[in-house]
């Protein structure tokens, strides 16, 4: 392909999406103990965000957000749930996602990773939303184990050389705690990670003389704590240990500080092929790069992940399944080589929802945008302009108890309680207020100092949220 050729084209989008990331987990965003030297570098020659919020707390509703631009009151997944015999409900048919609006403005689209978004064959299927080539997991629940026995290639059900076993089970009464042998079993010949990242360069390769969309979920860090042992020995040693056996529901492992640390630093590795790979194919300033993660880190009572250990949710409140900071706010970073500033960070709040509209902007098919979502570019924003800040971000969750929230400016309203089980009552609805410039850790409720700011806060909450048949609130939606 011709300089001319390649100038006048439009630009490559690579989108890597962690799984359960922490904002705290990488080195630019101030993890001390895990290094992730790629991650950084995609800082260091792009823009930090450091209040950006993913779609939702957990997998498939956050994923909903990304790809259709809507905010969880108007999205149509809102929490994760299973299909039998495997996938998560379904999308639509009729659904508009990022994959589908980039097809229309000659983009390749690939997908490779997790999905989550609708069961082989189903409305939500990726080949049926936008996605022209799909590897990896469908399904959320057996994306728990990095050793399944299978993956999808495209329509494919593709066999691995790996045993069938359980990603859920505790170590055996009769096995000992400390021997490397005892967790042997949890293992197998080919590293769903290692396959996956193979294929998404593979498209890259196949695709660089034509726009291409690589959407990347990857699994990592999500429980459980599997990684190959050359990876593991990077860490082994590193940290003071306890072997996890099993008792929080995940698999076991001997040294789960290291096993997490290897994980993210593997992540990490296959970062950096694939930003070696485009500037081997002469596509560095015709790529723009995203790194971010689909919500908060875990709680330590959930599998051998020591998040406490390793900070990963930074100064922040909650966990994975919150909409505390902790629980949304995650590392966002935004690298389009001679386009975007080297080294900046910018403190503009932005959400999942925003990147529909942004990469759209930034590829030149603004009008493509559709009407009817919540999402606001903030394409000015990463390409050194002004621009008014965002008028408010919703998140509600109907999961972990169930949960509203809204941010206007440094100001968070959030709501707790509102959807107990059926046979409790709903208790009577409380919104709790927190400064986030003053109080980022939101430990001092201020509601009934500012009754003001609450009331408009609160007349957001009750504007945002449309009520959804298959994912109701009871404590918003009526018994």
């Amino acid at each position: 392909m011709s300089g001319a050729a390649v100038s006048a084209r439009k630009p490559n989008i690579v989108f890597i999406l962690a799984d359960d990331l922490g904002y705290g987990d990488v080195g630019c965003f101030g993890q001390k103990r895990i290094r992730t030297p790629n991650i950084d570098r995609l800082a260091a020659e792009g823009m930090r965000f450091t209040q950006h919020y993913s779609g939702n707390a957990v997998c498939a509703p956050s994923r909903c957000v990304l790809m259709t631009g809507k905010h969880p009151g108007h999205a149509f997944i809102r929490d994760n749930r299973g299909v039998k015999p495997e996938g998560q409900y379904p999308i639509p048919a009729d659904t508009v996602t990022l994959a589908e609006l980039l097809k229309q403005q000659g983009y390749t689209t690939g997908g490779f990773g997790k999905w989550g978004l609708g069961g082989p064959g189903t409305s939500g299927d990726p080949l049926s939303q936008g996605i022209d080539r799909f590897f990896g997991y469908n399904c959320q629940s057996i994306a728990h184990n990095y050793y399944p026995t299978s993956l999808w290639d495209n329509a494919r059900r593709v066999a691995l050389n790996n045993p069938d076993f359980s990603a859920h089970q505790k170590l055996p009464a009769d096995a000992d705690p400390g021997d490397p042998s005892s967790y042997t079993r949890y293992a197998g010949k080919e590293y769903a990670p290692d396959l996956i990242a193979e294929q998404a360069r593979r498209f890259v390769r196949e695709n660089k003389d034509r726009p291409f969309f690589l959407y990347f979920p990857t699994t990592v860090p999500h429980l459980a704590l599997q990684v190959p042992e050359d990876a593991l020995a990077e860490y082994t040693g590193q940290f003071e240990e306890q072997p996890y056996t099993g008792d929080r529901n995940y698999l076991p492992h001997r040294t789960p500080r290291a096993a997490y640390a290897a994980m993210v630093t593997r992540m990490d590795r296959e970062v950096g092929r694939l930003m070696a790979l485009v500037k081997e194919l002469g596509l560095d300033e015709k790529t723009i790069f995203i790194f971010s993660s689909d919500n908060g880190p875990l709680y330590n009572r959930l599998g051998g992940t020591d998040t406490d250990f390793f900070n990963s949710a930074h100064a922040f409140r909650g966990r994975k399944g919150s909409l505390y900071e902790a629980g949304v706010r995650v590392p966002c970073i935004v690298r389009w080589k001679g386009r975007i500033a080297a080294g900046k960070a910018s403190d503009r709040v932005t959400g999942f929802e925003d990147w529909l509209p942004t990469l759209l902007e930034l590829i030149g098919a603004k009008k493509a945008t559709p009407k009817d979502i919540d999402g606001i570019s903030f394409a000015p924003a990463l390409l050194g302009k002004r621009q008014q800040p965002r008028p408010f971000l919703y998140r509600e969750f109907p999961a972990y108890g169930g949960q509203q929230s809204v941010r206007v400016g440094d100001w968070k309203a959030i709501r707790q309680n509102l959807n107990p089980p059926k046979k409790q009552p709903a208790p009577p609805i409380r919104t709790e207020l927190y400064n986030l410039a003053r109080d980022p850790s939101e430990t001092n409720d201020v509601a009934r100092e500012h009754p003001q700011i609450l009331a408009r806060l609160e007349k957001l909450l009750r504007a945002q949220h449309v009520a959804s048949p298959v994912f109701p609130i009871r404590a918003l939606d009526g018994e």
